[in-house]
């Protein structure tokens, strides 16, 4: 990834100067130098536990009863799923600190030029999760206040579009509050819906179907941890090169998986009762009155804060393929081009929408890490250190037809409403998509790329 098809004008930008310089930061792609860098490693878990509490995970927890899992069942394929997805965002969190370097402009070791390919899918991605969020975010904030659903998402679009813009630095310091305040909303929620709340233990599915139920579960929980992969290394790019990986890798993990099971495991005991207007079931279930209104107002601030994430690292992907916009510039168009996306989703049958979305929102990105983490392997072998400026790619054809071939092959273990595998089908739903397209990935690109030493400049 040579530094000189990168200018300075566009790809760079200012940077904070620190974790309480909140200006805004209008630097892109280009690696951060050792002389602008912060921080310590434990931000990793505010900045990865705030985003993920929010009622996006909830409803994802509900989504076991109509798979016919009770609780116990659900929690334990849900857990195994979480840490599962969340292992590779731990580590390719730690290539921040080591590179100075975002997720999607590190791509550009292994793919070269076709990065284009991983670029454009994160970007739209990045859209698709501004949706998922966004929709409970500007369901709530209509609830609360009583604005034409619309008008509420337009907020709610409008606040997070303002973080992301500011970026990294602010985006750091809310996550932290938010981490707090998120805490203590959904412990309260917790005690005040559950003391009254039958949970539902027992599993209604049986034979293969409970099989390919466990499996299906456990795979949406892992997609939802996974989806944050490709942004990993954008919010860890200005710590420290001397950062403890150690301290980054289990911070972050700690974070994403900690979040995950306080949210989807408030879904997976509220069961069907939230149903698609999971915002106001909420209200509804906490008596409405302060305690309800409270909820609504927290569940706003959770999407806002969450999104923020998705429209940062969007912009940074829309860089990574070429494209000549400032990265505050290319933020504000991933929120606009949200808004249609969440308007056709709350027009009817969420769940299954919903369900849709999310599994191909993240479906790519196994077939991606087949490729990106051998690349790095093979870099930093022996302890040496990754210079992105001087490096250069060896074979990139390698790595798109390894990520093309590796998708492909994971097409029939697929299980959505639009589309369900022969493989799947006979599985009764098992979905092993995301298993194969890594395996099949990585082997490929080891196949393709042989012993060819990396080149440096």
């Amino acid at each position: 990834m040579s530094g000189r098809g990168l200018d300075a004008e566009v790809f760079g930008g200012r940077m904070p100067a620190g974790g309480s310089d909140l200006a805004i930061e209008t630097h892109g792609i280009t690696p951060v130098p050792e002389g602008n860098r912060f921080g310590r490693p434990w931000r990793q878990f505010s900045v990865w536990f705030a985003p993920n509490l929010t009622m996006t995970a909830v409803f994802t927890g509900t989504l076991a009863a109509s798979l016919g899992l009770g609780f116990w069942t659900g929690l334990v394929a849900m857990l195994a799923g979480t840490v599962l997805g969340s292992l590779p965002v731990a580590y390719l969190s730690t290539w921040g600190p080591r590179t100075g370097t975002g997720q999607l402009p590190l791509a550009r070791l292994p793919f070269g030029g076709g990065v284009v390919l991983p670029g454009l899918v994160q970007w739209l991605g990045s859209i698709a999760w501004d949706a998922l969020v966004g929709l409970f975010g500007g369901e709530a904030l209509a609830e609360l206040t009583g604005l034409p659903f619309w008008a509420a998402v337009l907020i709610v679009l409008v606040l997070q579009c303002a973080l992301g813009v500011f970026g990294y630095a602010l985006i750091h310091r809310v996550q932290a509050v938010m981490s707090v305040l998120l805490v203590l909303a959904f412990a309260a929620l917790a005690v005040k819906v559950l003391s009254g709340h039958p949970i539902a233990t027992a599993d209604t599915a049986t034979g293969g179907d409970h099989t390919g139920a466990v499996v299906l579960f456990s795979t949406i929980a892992l997609s939802l941890a996974i989806s944050w992969a490709p942004y990993a290394s954008d919010f860890s790019r200005y710590l420290p090169a001397e950062t403890s990986s150690r301290g980054v890798f289990w911070f972050t993990l700690l974070g994403l998986t900690a979040s995950y099971a306080i949210g989807e495991g408030l879904g997976l005991a509220l069961g069907t009762s939230l149903g698609d207007q999971t915002a106001t079931g909420v209200a509804t279930l906490l008596g409405g009155g302060f305690l309800g209104s409270l909820a609504l107002a927290v569940i706003a601030l959770a999407a806002v804060s969450s999104n923020a994430m998705n429209d940062y690292s969007g912009s940074l992907a829309l860089q990574t393929v070429g494209v000549r916009l400032r990265r505050p510039v290319s933020a504000v168009l991933v929120t606009v081009l949200a808004f249609a996306l969440i308007l056709w989703m709350h027009s009817g049958e969420l769940a299954a929408k919903f369900q849709n979305v999310l599994l191909f929102v993240s479906y790519w990105i196994p077939p991606f890490l087949g490729v990106v983490l051998p690349d790095w392997l093979r870099r930093t072998r022996g302890g040496e250190r990754v210079d992105v400026r001087a490096a250069t790619t060896a074979r990139p054809w390698a790595a798109v037809v390894a990520f093309v071939v590796g998708f492909a092959a994971a097409v029939p273990f697929m299980n959505t409403s639009l589309y369900t595998g022969p493989v799947a089908a006979a599985l009764h739903g098992a979905d092993l998509a995301y298993y194969v397209g890594l395996v099949v990935s990585l082997a490929a690109y080891l196949l393709l790329r042989g012993r060819h030493a990396v080149d440096l400049k």
